[in-house]
């Protein structure tokens, strides 16, 4: 087992495993990301449902009901808007909730869209309110109201706007406002992917860039990408960096075991960063429970980052409970860890044999 104590805070600025979006993902990106909803895989369920709404609306010769994308980062929100923009045959016009601070930015969006076109806000949860309520009756009246003038000669002016489908994308929806939520007609949430989901993307990945895979290969990588194709796909770019150095291309499981067991990066997916907390609440906090700004400041993390992007995997897969004394860690986290259990928390209760709180 590496010796977890020599990593520091600095170690961890850039993480493979790391579900938010950044500038590596964008090599090849635009020719990994499926264009059809046959062409997608996995998220059966949502599929099934979607081809039937799309199919309706161009029965109706209607534009798509606003659709809400909620879910973990990474499973592909952001290729379903448009995906859904190129089944209906309609253009898409990309942006954030953080990137439209004022509702003049929002209000020059929706009028230079055309009939049936689909504006996508990605992390719409971020919406500043006064933007927010500009929205209201552009969703369901398909207008905008606009204030001309100030004081009492102030009057407002309604103007149409052109018949659109608004996506929006956000992994916390239950920050949404609840006017804002309820005027999505479709709500879809997306699940991690299995294993097999995962190997047949890192498969079809590997075919579009032109490396050679093996069965056993795909697996491999599926296996240690938690559940998320964004992650599948990256740690594919850099098992093949050493498929082409340290092999002759082809991506083998003894391959791809090897460069992630280098990019420390083991069975279950978990890199440096998480076995580091794991440690460091067994070692300083014999297994928690510890409160999360205590944590952070002995990790040396913001205490958001821990919440955001550390927790829930770690929970997801029961290493980690949050309990309301703080966290602890459970007994399937000590038998990954090799680490024995005190057996202070064996007999005062706080695990169970299957590690719950």
């Amino acid at each position: 087992m590496p010796d977890y104590e020599e990593f520091t805070s600095e170690d961890f600025d850039t993480r493979l495993i790391d579900v938010e979006y950044s500038a590596e993902d964008s090599e090849n990106e635009v020719n990994l990301r499926p264009q059809t909803l046959d062409e997608y895989i996995g998220q059966a369920k949502v599929k099934e449902n979607l081809r039937i709404y799309i199919n309706a609306a161009k029965f109706r010769g209607d534009s798509l009901d606003h659709t809400l994308l909620y879910g973990p980062p990474g499973l592909g929100k952001t290729t379903l808007s448009q995906i859904i923009a190129n089944e209906m045959n309609t253009s898409i016009r990309i942006t954030s909730g953080p990137a439209i601070e004022k509702p003049g930015d929002l209000a020059a969006l929706l009028t230079n869209l055309n009939e049936g076109d689909v504006l996508f806000i990605d992390e719409i949860h971020r919406l500043p309110r006064t933007v927010e309520e500009i929205l209201y009756p552009a969703m369901e009246d398909f207008s905008l109201d606009i204030i001309i003038g100030k004081g009492p000669a102030a009057r407002s002016i309604r103007m149409p706007l052109k018949h659109f489908t608004l996506i929006g994308a956000t992994t916390r929806a239950g920050q949404l406002t609840t006017p804002l939520r309820d005027r999505f007609g479709v709500l879809m949430r997306l699940e991690l992917y299995t294993h097999e989901e995962l190997a047949t993307i890192v498969t079809r990945s590997s075919d579009i860039l032109g490396i050679k895979i093996s069965k056993s290969g795909a697996e491999e990588i599926a296996k240690r990408s938690r559940g998320t194709p964004r992650i599948a796909n990256r740690l594919l770019k850099r098992v093949r960096d050493f498929a082409q150095i340290m092999g002759d291309g082809e991506i083998t499981k003894e391959i791809a075991d090897y460069a992630l067991k280098q990019l420390e990066i083991d069975e279950l997916g978990l890199d440096g960063t998480d076995r580091k907390m794991l440690t460091t609440i067994i070692k300083f906090y014999d297994g928690g429970p510890v409160g999360l700004e205590t944590l952070a400041a002995t990790v040396g993390e913001e205490s958001v980052t821990l919440e955001d992007v550390y927790e829930p995997y770690l929970m997801q897969i029961g290493f980690l409970n949050r309990t309301p004394r703080g966290r602890c860690v459970t007994k399937a986290a000590y038998e990954h860890l090799k680490m024995s259990m005190p057996d202070r928390q064996t007999k005062n209760g706080i695990f169970s044999e299957s590690g719950e709180n």
